[in-house]
């Protein structure tokens, strides 16, 4: 048991509490299962996946007078795949970006722009907004990847506000009013299981999008932990734990930290595309920096760097606010309060990683201390956990 010492020489109450929250033993039974097994819970977790957008399950996950389907699509699943994606930058390579929103916003308005000027078709499209926003990645970190921490996030902070202003002005987009009549994906068949058409696209029905979504995403997840399994992931994972000892292993740190960036914008581009086409209609104010924030919190709060925990993180921080709507005004300040307490008893997240873990722990692990000293073994820091041990 993790017994990190109080001013007297005590156990803390709050690494006892961390323990007993762990997900350790779980992770011990997974990593002894055999293949066969493995493969059964991924089954299951498909089934579980398709079988969401049921009313069975919207009657108790949606408060009353809410469409579960169009909740899941329009939100939670959009929230999934862009937090994929931005734990790709955040939690594999540790740069800390605050401008994420801005590659979803290139993929939706290259969608847009594509179908409604050039008469492309969805899947047409896709490609090319995909290639578009992984060139915006690439725009982005070219001339910034070499600042770090808090000056590297404010060059992000800025460019997402460039991308909505430029977006704002711009008369081939028409400005603030937006993109509208961008069509639909074509259907693909009309064949129809359990009452649902899931090639079928149209504007009363959302879950042939929850299910492209999940498609999206189901192929992000098995590219992503290819690559964290590959040599580009123990790049980042070197890069993330000290970037000026993998540059002196002679890891080329700026190529790495590149493709970290436009891997996680083309992610993050394919949700703007899903995102266009299902809301027929785009505006600059769909792509506000708070849509940064919350994915970036979505992937903290779950726990940065371990895809589990960061669809679990996205998942709640959409789902949360909106299941529980009619607290109204009270609701924010509840989530808000919720997130303190999560920083202050699990700042690791809800499910770390191991690795991730120790490195926290250590006091390293990328994203910078953005201004505050961290704590190690052999030095106590003065984050919220150590300030609440002091005033026992």
């Amino acid at each position: 048991m993790n017994l990190s010492k109080n001013g007297k020489g005590g156990p803390s109450r709050l690494g006892d509490l961390r323990d007993l929250v762990s997900l350790d033993p779980l992770r011990n039974a997974w990593a002894g299962a055999p293949g066969l097994v493995r493969w059964l819970v991924y089954g299951l977790l498909i089934i579980g996946a398709l079988a969401l957008p049921s009313q069975s399950i919207g009657s108790f996950m949606a408060p009353s007078g809410t469409d579960w389907p169009s909740m899941l699509s329009t939100q939670i699943a959009i929230y999934v795949l862009l937090a994929i994606g931005l734990n790709v930058v955040v939690g594999m390579a540790g740069l800390l970006d605050l401008g994420y929103v801005a590659f979803y916003a290139v993929g939706a308005y290259t969608m847009a722009i594509l179908a409604t000027k050039y008469d492309w078709t969805f899947w047409e499209s896709l490609g090319i907004a995909i290639l578009f926003s992984a060139l915006a990645g690439l725009l982005l970190g070219a001339p910034t990847l070499r600042l770090r921490g808090d000056y590297l996030a404010i060059v992000t902070l800025g460019f997402g506000e460039i991308v909505k202003i430029t977006a704002n002005n711009s008369d081939y987009v028409n400005g603030p009013r937006g993109v509208q009549g961008i069509p639909h994906p074509p259907t693909l068949s009309e064949f129809e299981i359990m009452g649902v058409q899931p090639l079928k696209y149209g504007l009363l029905d959302s879950r042939p999008y929850y299910y492209l979504l999940l498609l999206f995403i189901v192929v992000a997840i098995v590219f992503v932990k290819r690559l964290e399994r590959s040599r580009v992931g123990r790049a980042w994972a070197s890069i993330r734990e000290d970037e000026d000892a993998a540059e002196l292993m002679g890891v080329p740190t700026f190529k790495f930290k590149l493709a970290a960036f436009a891997i996680g914008a083309a992610i993050g581009g394919s949700g703007g595309v899903v995102y266009a086409s299902q809301q027929t209609s785009i505006t600059p104010l769909n792509f506000e920096f708070l849509v940064s924030a919350l994915i970036l919190a979505g992937v903290v709060l779950g726990g940065s760097g371990n895809l589990p925990g960061v669809i679990l993180g996205a998942a709640l921080l959409a789902w949360l606010p909106e299941r529980f709507r009619e607290l109204k005004d009270y609701r924010m300040l509840i989530f808000g309060a919720a997130l303190v307490a999560m920083m202050i008893f699990r700042p690791e997240g809800l499910w770390p990683s191991r690795q991730r873990k120790a490195e926290l722990a250590e006091g390293t692990g990328g994203m910078g201390s953005m201004g505050a000293e961290v704590a190690t073994p052999d030095k106590p820091g003065s984050g919220p956990v150590e300030i609440l041990e002091e005033g026992k």
